[in-house]
């Protein structure tokens, strides 16, 4: 009976001394608890980033640039942002320790969305037209490739900065013509609201001269040099996160829910649904694997973003991307 009892409490002092190991590692997401952010909760939930010996803790972005500065002080060792705007920020900040490491968004999800009974149908139409564009909104920020790949005259385009929770409102209550947004975000959130989505316009900005990358997972590049096997366990984890959001979108959602109660589930796994679709399994992804990049497609992607910004610095993809925490064997989300 004594020897039963010791090897019990053996057991649960094993136990509470590897969840004590686990490391704290912050996690700032580049939006809210929607659907797109439904793999790193399944992540938590499921033990992945547990396994890994990692405690991790999400918190909601407020943009897609929005971690970028978070990871760059050190606040967070991990986040999700736009790389595009990496680029801009490091050359703004040269040597802040921050830098992707694996691509979340193979194909961008930058859009404009307008409304066609405001005379919105293709790029042009913009022109004498109002668009709604948050600051901070990582699409915005891309805006000016979108203007210059389709011949736009920016001076007749009156933009009209607005806040992420009345982009939508005034798209669908037509205080705007269009707004800059992620399609899955804005074009659900407009319909959600009243106008369906034959009556909305989707200019994909990947579907229109813009060749770039999207969001990927960042980190603090003095923590990952000190921390390096547990920056390949939070990729290895973040990608079985998006393999089981894959297989299952509508289960998917669950772990969103807990999170986010007064969320539409229906909603939102369709919103899950659309960046699988259109963002994550591209056909480049399906063959070449989750979490890497082109060499030939960045270096054109850093090309295309000198065309509207003058960088102060030559610019270097080795410091917005590194492949070293990817495994050598690539992980296939199907």
């Amino acid at each position: 009976m004594f020897k039963k009892m010791f090897i019990a409490a053996a057991l649960l002092a094993a136990a509470v001394s590897q969840a004590g190991a686990q490391e704290k590692a912050p996690f700032a997401l580049d939006w809210k608890f929607e659907g797109p952010a439904a793999p790193y909760l399944i992540a938590i939930d499921k033990g992945y980033f547990g396994d890994e010996g990692l405690a991790v803790e999400i918190s909601e972005g407020k943009g897609s640039l929005d971690a970028i500065p978070k990871v760059a002080t050190g606040a967070f060792p991990f986040g999700l942002a736009d790389i595009n705007s990496l680029m801009r920020f490091l050359d703004q900040n040269p040597g802040a320790p921050v830098t992707a490491i694996m691509m979340i968004y193979d194909k961008p999800p930058f859009a404009v969305v307008g409304r066609k009974d405001m005379g919105i149908e293709t790029p042009k139409d913009l022109e004498g037209k109002v668009l709604g564009a948050p600051p901070p909104d990582g699409a915005w920020a891309q805006f000016p490739i979108f203007a210059a790949e389709n011949d736009l005259d920016m001076s007749k385009i009156t933009v009209e900065p607005v806040g992420f929770p009345t982009r939508e409102p005034m798209l669908a209550e037509g205080k705007v013509a269009a707004v800059t947004g992620y399609s899955f975000t804005s074009t659900l959130n407009v319909m959600r609201l009243g106008v369906p989505m034959e009556d909305q316009t989707v200019l994909l900005m990947s579907d229109y001269g813009v060749s770039l990358y999207g969001n990927a997972i960042l980190v603090n590049t003095d923590y990952a040099a000190e921390n390096p096997e547990l920056v390949k366990g939070f990729v290895k984890a973040v990608a079985m996160g998006w393999k089981d959001a894959i297989a299952d979108p509508a289960a998917a959602v669950k772990p969103l829910m807990s999170r986010n109660p007064a969320a539409d589930e229906a909603l939102e796994t369709e919103r899950l649904s659309l960046s699988i679709r259109d963002n994550v399994l591209t056909d480049w992804v399906k063959e070449n694997g989750f979490g890497g990049i082109d060499a030939d497609r960045m270096a054109k992607s850093i090309e295309q973003t000198k065309s509207v910004y003058e960088f102060v610095n030559e610019p270097d993809a080795a410091l917005y991307f590194d492949s070293s925490y990817l495994p050598e064997e690539p992980f296939m989300l199907q």
